[in-house]
């Protein structure tokens, strides 16, 4: 074996791909996971404070922390302070943890978002680019603020800001195809806004590349080299699921909607037209350059 890594929050879509990845590449793998129910390979977290699970960190190759309450919700309050306590708290609980090892991990990777950008309109966003504003910013920089506080002297840290990742088995992806097989995938709002795509394939192999590539550290746009905007990224959509054009989507039916699925409409109208560029420029090869090609490998046989 390679070593282990901790995958804090790694239960979700994102997780469950990383994991079933590292597997092959040798890695063994602890997720830590707010579930109590026993299950090899899992332990139970609450993300806030130390228990039995500080343990795997002790000895552990890296942490991954993709802990974080999701956004696809509606913004009420309540939310709004899950979404950020959750992912500050975890931060916050690991650092905690490998402060206290014998043998602290050598490496944590800390998933992050895009969303920090703001809604950037054409201007393409490398990872020296401005931050915007509104609370998605806020979530974001507060997220990175707290890795930016934990004085790690033995840990290497490194920060994905994880665009939109493309997979037939979650996320939001889902979401857009089944509306787009029911014939309503035509374009949102004026569409615009710049989608930031990547293949799920493509960011297992980023987070492979930052445990192995020593160097590797600070802030690096998880994302593929060839944002495109929604009306683009609806019409490739529309291909791959083999179904005609749809009529626009306006705004005002946007938030209608998204008010019935319980969501916010400000996912689906803002986007940032994001370049890896450190990621380019340290060597990395991408699996999935065009659009198309990764939409027709992530729906095959599916």
């Amino acid at each position: 074996m390679n070593g282990r890594i901790v995958l804090a929050g790694g239960s979700g879509f994102l997780g469950r791909s990383l994991a079933a990845f590292l597997l092959t590449k040798g890695y063994e793998t602890i997720t830590l996971t707010r579930s109590t129910t026993p299950c090899f390979g899992y332990a139970h977290w609450d993300g806030i404070n130390a228990g039995d699970w500080t343990q795997h960190v002790d000895g552990a190759t890296a942490i991954i922390n993709l802990t974080g309450r999701s956004v696809d919700c509606r913004y009420t309050p309540a939310n709004r302070r899950e979404i950020i306590q959750s992912r500050v708290n975890s931060v916050r609980a690991l650092g905690d943890a490998v402060r206290k090892c014998h043998s602290p991990p050598s490496t944590w990777i800390q998933a992050a978002s895009l969303a920090i950008y703001g809604d950037s309109g054409d201007m393409i966003c490398n990872e020296d680019a401005p931050h915007g504003s509104g609370f998605s910013v806020d979530v974001c920089q507060r997220w990175e603020d707290e890795l930016g506080n934990q004085e790690l002297p033995n840990t290497r840290t490194t920060v994905l800001r994880i665009g939109f990742a493309l997979d037939a088995n979650g996320g939001a992806l889902g979401r857009l195809a089944m509306l787009t097989r029911l014939f309503l995938g035509g374009t949102v709002g004026n569409g615009r806004q710049y989608i930031s795509w990547l293949h799920i394939d493509d960011l297992n192999k980023m987070f492979d590349w930052c445990l192995e590539n020593k160097k590797a550290c600070g802030i690096y746009n998880a994302t593929g080299a060839t944002p495109v905007t929604n009306a683009a990224f609806m019409a490739a959509l529309r291909r791959a699921l083999r179904r005609p054009w749809s009529p626009p989507v306006p705004p005002i039916a946007v938030r209608v909607g998204a008010y019935l699925m319980g969501t916010d409409a400000s996912l689906a109208l803002t986007g940032r037209r994001c370049m890896p560029k450190r990621l380019l420029d340290e060597g990395f090869k991408f699996i999935y350059t065009g659009l198309d090609d990764c939409l027709s490998d992530v729906f095959t046989d599916k």
